[in-house]
């Protein structure tokens, strides 16, 4: 069966609509149906033409997963979670946009090679132009029935609103230009306008979410899956609405440090508030508490069986631990309960974890490619860091910090005996550091030692990693001149799926889809939010009210849902009693959690820390280590792109081009550049 990718699904749409009276080869191609070119009248003369000049719009988004080469977002490559060394052909900078934006190569003049890149700026203005055409014409369909009409308004209000979404998040704030439609051959200064402040942005994003969230069906079938649905909306909104009260955008020391003096010059407000407001918290809450009572999304569990490797024994942090699934870590297999989420074990368009993904085939054309070992065929060159690897926590819930004390964590010798559990198998030999290590380690990190299964060829199954110097999938064991090996000794595992393969008989990779947002964010939104109040607030969403406050058991249940998922203790009451340790782990939990899922650059960023992170030197095992003693030990890349990274504030947001200033004198440029 073809992946449903939303292209597909945009096609699948279009061709349902017209069957009956139209001919299918006319719309196998709806990239092109409607252009700008195409006579404006007739883009809207019936039901089945506007719907399908609408999913012409919504065709123009990027697929999200393209976080990597020609990515849409600087993603992964532009934070302390993911890097490599692989130069463009001429050796002047990386061939992943978002390694360029992290060394500042950048810049409003230049953007990178490649036929896609992070200039989506114009794309994002065609979009809404496009919808703004939408909603214009609504009356003019005489066969527009009421539901179709609703269904489309719906649709097209989520598409601009997920167009100045994705301005906001990048960009910074945007040019808001309301149900205005844009014409084409105007004088200069039509198209000439300021750009809305951050706030200002921001209520107005959101109420176009909400609008569209009302119109939204609560659910779609299973060949509709990728298409938005109120749950995304409201999902969204609680996304956009924890970043506005987060340190970056809401007063206080980090907005005034990196914002204090930019400023409008029509009336002096300043894009980004320097006024704090707890209140934006409680919104936050509230956002992510309508989703959690819309009672449709859950947390994805697979039930324990045979092979579910035993909750360690001995744990008192926590005495709920030993309980069943939800109420406690038993009865689920946390190894499968995680890693069946991303590996397409788990059939998507019914997991009721996704609010919103999308089928894509890049998982594997890309990011697995780039992470299967060089001698199974693939690039090994999609590094993780070591601070990713330090971040997970032991299996029974402590750091490795604390487990160094007695011994459970060691970063000397290696393992004696064999474990396998949930189909995974680790053989023994494997180094201490990695023993004993939580379940979402070994469901996402691929380290020296670890086994890629690729179990639907005939040969070179269970094939052990070797990263050593000489090794078959190190440094010198590819060839002394390839980037074809890990700079860290760690690749991103997440996407694999025990039956992947990328060549020999039989091969083949498992269809797989990614979450744009997913329901343990959800959660983790609502625990964070809670934990930064320091009193009540009665928050009214779409007629219903809010009550909250900073609520130890609230924030202790949705934190612990995660923990226990992954087979972990919950947080201790020792942490719950200070917001600041609570921040903490809720900052550790969002990393490994959300790994390689493009929320770490937000986060860095929104939390005021991204210089404090950017500073610590990113590190990984010896790549150039061909024994033991010289391949486990802590060393810095000596990649020429790694270490030009630049840290600088400016480096919040991407600049806008120069190309679009020109065109519009009254935009100021983001700050920094």
């Amino acid at each position: 069966m073809k992946a449903l990718t939303l292209k597909n699904i945009i096609r699948m749409a279009i061709l349902l609509t017209v069957l009956s009276s139209t001919s299918c080869k006319d719309y196998l191609n709806i990239d092109n149906y409607f252009d700008d070119e195409f006579k404006i009248d007739s883009a809207f003369s019936s039901t089945r033409n506007i719907e399908a000049y609408m999913w012409g719009a919504a065709a123009l988004f990027i697929d999200e997963s393209n976080t990597i080469r020609y990515a849409y977002t600087p993603g992964p490559m532009a934070t302390d979670e993911g890097l490599n060394g692989l130069t463009n052909a001429n050796g002047t900078g990386n061939i992943y946009h978002g390694m360029d934006f992290a060394t500042g190569r950048i810049t409003p003049d230049f953007y990178g090679e490649g036929a896609q890149n992070l200039n989506q700026w114009g794309r994002y203005y065609k979009i809404i132009r496009k919808s703004n055409n939408v909603l214009n014409n609504l009356d003019v369909p005489k066969d527009l029935t009421y539901t179709n009409r609703a269904k489309i308004e719906g649709y097209a209000r989520f598409i601009r609103a997920y167009a100045y979404y994705n301005l906001l998040l990048d960009f910074g704030p945007p040019i808001l230009l309301g149900d205005e439609v844009v014409n084409t051959n105007e004088e200069l200064a039509y198209y000439d306008r300021e750009r809305a402040t951050y706030d200002e942005a921001m209520e107005y994003i959101c109420s176009e979410f909400e609008s569209a969230g009302r119109l939204l069906p609560k659910d779609v079938g299973v060949l509709d899956f990728g298409k938005p649905t109120k749950g995304a909306a409201y999902a969204l909104i609680a996304r956009l609405r924890l970043m506005h009260a987060s340190p970056l955008f809401n007063g206080g020391r980090s907005a005034n440090s990196y914002y204090g003096s930019w400023i409008r010059k029509s009336d002096g407000v300043n894009y980004v508030s320097q006024k704090y407001e707890e209140k934006r918290w409680a919104i936050a809450a509230a956002a992510a508490k309508r989703v959690m009572d819309m009672g449709q999304y859950q947390l994805y569990t697979v039930a324990a069986e045979d092979y579910t490797a035993s909750l360690p024994l001995g744990v008192t942090s926590d005495p709920n631990f030993y309980n069943t699934f939800p109420n406690g870590a038993n009865g689920i297999d946390a190894f499968k309960s995680y890693s069946d989420i991303f590996t397409g074990e788990a059939y998507p368009a019914v997991n009721k974890e996704f609010i919103w993904a999308r089928n894509t085939s890049y998982l594997n054309t890309t990011i697995n490619q780039g992470a299967f070992p060089p001698s199974l065929g693939g690039w090994g060159r999609f590094c993780v860091t070591q601070k990713v690897v330090d971040s997970y926590l032991m299996d029974d819930g402590r750091s490795k910090e604390e487990a160094t004390v007695d011994g459970y964590y060691s970063e000397t010798g290696f393992t004696s005996q064999a474990r396998h559990f949930s189909g995974y198998p680790l053989h023994a030999g494997v180094y201490n550091m990695y023993a004993n290590r939580e379940m979402r380690f070994y469901a996402s990190i691929g380290f020296n030692g670890a086994v890629w299964q690729n179990l639907s060829v005939v040969s070179k199954n269970n094939h052990v990693a070797d990263y050593f110097y000489q090794g078959a999938d190190g440094r010198g064991g590819v060839t002394a001149s390839s980037p074809n090996y890990p700079i860290t000794g760690y690749v991103i595992k997440k996407y694999n799926h025990p039956m992947d393969a990328l060549s020999g008989t039989g091969a083949r990779t498992i269809n797989k889809a990614y979450s744009i947002i997913r329901y343990a964010e959800i959660l983790m939104i609502y625990a964070e939010a809670l934990n930064n109040l320091t009193t009540s607030h009665t928050i009214e969403l779409d007629g219903v009210s809010y009550t909250l406050s900073r609520d130890v058991e609230e924030i202790k249940n949705k934190f612990n849902l995660v923990r226990y998922r992954a087979g972990l203790p919950g947080i201790s009451d020792h942490e719950l009693n200070n917001p600041t340790l609570v921040q903490k782990s809720i900052e550790r939990e969002r990393m490994v959690e959300f790994l390689w899922e493009n929320l770490r650059y937000y986060d860095v960023r929104r939390w005021g820390i991204y210089e404090e992170t950017e500073r610590e030197p990113m590190s990984g095992m010896n790549p150039d280590g061909s024994t033991p003693e010289s391949f486990y030990r802590r060393v810095i890349p000596g990649s020429s792109n790694f270490l030009k990274r630049e840290v600088n504030k400016k480096l919040v947001w991407l600049p806008i081009p120069r190309a679009e200033l020109r065109r519009l004198p009254s935009v100021v440029q983001n700050p920094g550049y």
